[in-house]
């Protein structure tokens, strides 16, 4: 599947359908939209003075505007994982060496990620387009920028397992090489944020954020001291970001049951308890290879869904000649739009695409292609179809949605 705001893994070697969901979008490297607005009725402002709501003499404290307890941190730096995320799990995890999760810093990308300071005109964060209830995605097809008025031209990607992606490159089209990079291009973005060069660039936004109280403390409590640079927004946001890890949906309840790490395929074969008759059957085909399934596993790995480092397109459009990638399918069930430009309203849809859609182009990726060169088509059934979907919702982690941690700090 393969499903850019601007505002976002070890393949298994099956040879039918295994590139099967390489465009199911939703993060998170994640983020939305393009360069470019599909609609636009009013015009910007050309100032480049951010818009300051507050003064160095009023700027709210960590103690008046937030519900955080400094001496009390929430855990993204050691959270509880299931046995099944392995060292095969972790040879996946694209976190550098010199940004590695801690709460203090983690606790700051919180702030970050859902303060509407970071636009132009205080109107949106980045959690205006990376919701928790739509699975840190947008339930619109497009996301609304700072003006009101524009709409990014791309499906907000999911965040969930966003560290698993090996690459770790990020946005749909792969642009930038990290989480760390990505997370200051949706900040600079004329549609989405605003900070672009009319209005000043980051340049202008780091002076503001300095002058806001709060910041003074939790950059001075972060790194050290409270100087706001580019290189720390993105450091915080990025851990912040990472620390988004799925592995409570149903499915991830009952494999951690029967998880057996003797197992070359970590049990992937095995019925899985607590999903349905028609689950545990979409199931066996999203991970059976020839003769089983229909193999989407392959590029979809299980158990954190993350796309595999060599998927290429998914034929969404004839003669396509980029190579997307897409977020992990972990929640895909929730968010109401799917592929890179969100074209599809449900899962069905999806399915039916990958059935009989897909579509020659130079940038196919091989396991969508048929022994004579041709798409490969699937020929499910009725019930088949259904069975996909009904697995694929049984992948929702609502524990993630919920998580006070990865909630807004902001007092009402």
């Amino acid at each position: 599947m393969r499903i850019p705001p601007t505002m976002f893994f070890k393949a298994l070697r099956l040879s039918s359908l295994t590139a099967l969901f390489i465009g199911l979008t939703a993060c998170g490297g994640g983020s939305s939209g393009g360069s470019t607005a599909v609609t636009s009725t009013a015009t910007t402002s050309t100032a480049t003075t951010a818009t300051t709501a507050t003064t160095p003499a009023t700027v709210a404290t960590v103690a008046s505007a937030l519900t955080l307890n400094l001496t009390s941190l929430s855990n993204y730096a050691a959270p509880t994982l299931p046995a099944y995320y392995d060292a095969t799990v972790t040879a996946l995890d694209n976190t550098p060496p010199a940004n590695v999760v801690n709460n203090k810093t983690a606790t700051l990308g919180r702030v970050l990620f859902y303060d509407k300071n970071l636009s132009f005109n205080n109107t949106v964060s980045c959690a205006s387009c990376h919701q928790a209830a739509a699975s840190f995605s947008d339930p619109a097809r497009f996301s609304t920028g700072f003006s009101g008025s524009a709409f990014t031209t791309a499906h907000s990607m999911r965040l969930g397992n966003i560290r698993y992606y090996r690459p770790g490159s990020m946005f749909w089209d792969k642009r930038t090489a990290s989480v760390e990079l990505q997370a200051s291009q949706p900040i600079q973005n004329a549609i989405e944020m605003g900070f672009d060069a009319t209005h000043g660039s980051i340049a202008a936004l780091l002076p503001k954020l300095q002058a806001i109280g709060y910041y003074q403390e939790l950059f001075t409590f972060a790194f050290g001291d409270a100087n706001v640079t580019e290189a720390r927004v993105q450091n915080a946001l990025a851990q912040f970001e990472r620390s988004m890890v799925s592995v409570n949906s149903a499915w991830d309840t009952g494999f951690a049951s029967v998880f057996n790490p003797a197992l070359p395929d970590q049990g992937r074969s095995l019925p899985v308890p607590g999903l349905t008759a028609q689950e545990d059957r979409g199931r066996a085909l999203f991970m059976g290879g020839p003769g089983v399934g229909v193999g989407c596993a392959a590029c979809h790995v299980p158990p954190t869904f993350s796309l595999a480092a060599n998927s290429l397109s998914n034929g969404l459009d004839a003669g396509e000649t980029r190579i997307f990638k897409s977020p992990s399918l972990k929640s895909v069930g929730v968010a109401g739009a799917f592929m890179h430009d969100g074209r599809f309203s449900t899962l069905d849809q999806v399915v039916d695409f990958y059935n009989n859609g897909v579509q020659a182009g130079p940038a196919l990726d091989p396991r969508l292609v048929a022994p004579g060169g041709a798409p490969r088509t699937l020929n499910l059934t009725v019930a088949d179809k259904a069975a996909l979907v009904a697995f694929l919702k049984a992948l929702t982690d609502t524990t993630l949605a919920t998580d006070a941690k990865f909630l807004t700090p902001f007092k009402p």
